[in-house]
């Protein structure tokens, strides 16, 4: 049996920076050439940062959603939940948050008030993955996870891998997503190699957060997103120690029509999601 092709990598997408008052923030998609990774939407990489002792936080306080789902990855440091449906955490470093906005969600991501106090290390990632139109008022729905739910496992040749949802070598993720999404944070030694096969059909987001790999032989450079060709597989090495953002799914093939919060079909859509965000369907705003 033959090895299955890898992708070939067709263009590089450097994130661009874009930084919200004192938090680094860089952005591969939307960027330049780059709308979207149907069905991922858009990708903030926040930090790596430390901040000092009495550190007013994250800036993120309540806000509406409407239309998709965030899967939030908490690298380093720690990053508190609430929101209007109740879901209410405090995940630490190598947890995440999935947090489907559906019919329409309120929530508020600030940093717990013992990190404001004390200060620390901070990196995180936030991705949008939209839903069909079929999806979009369903109904909202939160999970936190910690490190220590995330069923994370070694290959031979020494890559860690840490499944968030879909299968993964044979290992099934704790979240099994509405669309099928397939997402892990894989850690590759330099020198080590993963392969992780992909159907034709699916579309792959591959985003270097730290480090250098190479994928099919391409060099992939830090703060950087591949996008990538037909092919079977997923084949990476890594020139340095490389932490990697791996996902995959079925394109959805749908107009996408945004606007600030909300990611929906039509231009309709959008003015009745502001409409009911602003008659209170949503909820009641957190408390913060």
């Amino acid at each position: 049996m033959t090895d299955p092709a890898p992708r070939p990598v067709v263009r590089l997408h450097p994130a661009q920076r874009d930084d919200i008052g004192d938090l680094t923030t860089r952005r591969p998609v939307p960027g330049p050439g780059l709308e979207q990774v149907d069905p991922f939407l858009f990708l903030n990489h926040h930090g790596p940062q430390t901040y000092p002792p009495n550190n007013r936080g994250l800036p993120f306080g309540p806000h509406p959603h409407r239309g998709f789902e965030t899967v939030t990855f908490i690298l380093e440091g720690e990053l508190a939940h609430t929101d209007s449906g109740g879901g209410e955490s405090i995940i630490k470093a190598g947890g995440i948050q999935w947090m489907t906005a559906g019919s329409g969600l309120i929530h508020a991501e600030l940093s717990p008030a013992a990190f404001k106090r004390d200060g620390g290390p901070m990196e995180i990632l936030q991705l949008w993955v939209n839903l069909p139109s079929r999806l979009k008022m369903t109904r909202p729905n939160y999970v936190g996870l910690q490190a220590a739910d995330i069923p994370t496992f070694v290959t031979d040749a020494g890559v860690t891998v840490e499944p968030v949802s879909g299968q993964w070598q044979g290992r099934t993720a704790p979240i099994q997503s509405l669309i099928d999404v397939n997402l892990a944070v894989v850690r590759l030694p330099a020198g080590s190699s993963f392969v992780e096969p992909v159907a034709a059909d699916r579309a792959v987001f591959l985003y270097v957060v730290k480090g250098q790999a190479e994928v099919a032989g391409t060099a992939v450079p830090q703060w950087t997103l591949a996008a990538l060709g037909d092919g079977a597989a997923v084949e990476m090495t890594a020139a340095s120690d490389a932490v990697v953002l791996l996902g995959h799914a079925r394109p959805i093939g749908e107009p996408v029509f945004a606007h600030g919060p909300f990611v929906m079909n039509t231009r309709e859509e959008i003015i009745a999601a502001i409409q009911d965000y602003q008659a209170g369907k949503f909820g009641p705003p957190p408390a913060v």
